[in-house]
């Protein structure tokens, strides 16, 4: 897992951070079929390289390595893997 998504976006999706992302792991998209239903976005910890290109980009400071995401949030980042892995 590197890095992830916690709840200061929750009701807020701005994709600033699909837009930046290098390698796509940044989910779901405007034109994707979840994306009116999901609360937030996703990303996939398979697929991110770890190279911090969303942080600096994201309105609400909602992304976070891993290792630092706040206690009060940690719950997000199982939610990451398994948001990812119902799609699998």
């Amino acid at each position: 897992m590197t890095y992830v998504i916690a709840e200061p976006c929750v009701n807020t999706k701005d994709t600033a951070c699909v837009e930046v992302c290098p390698v796509d792991c940044i989910h779901p998209k405007k034109d994707e079929a979840q994306f009116e239903a999901a609360t937030k976005l996703y990303i996939d910890p398979e697929t991110c390289i770890d190279c911090g290109a969303c942080v600096p980009v994201c309105p609400v400071q909602a992304i976070f390595p891993a290792e630092e995401v706040p206690e009060k949030w940690a719950a997000y980042t199982q939610m990451e893997v398994d948001w990812y892995a119902a799609r699998k």
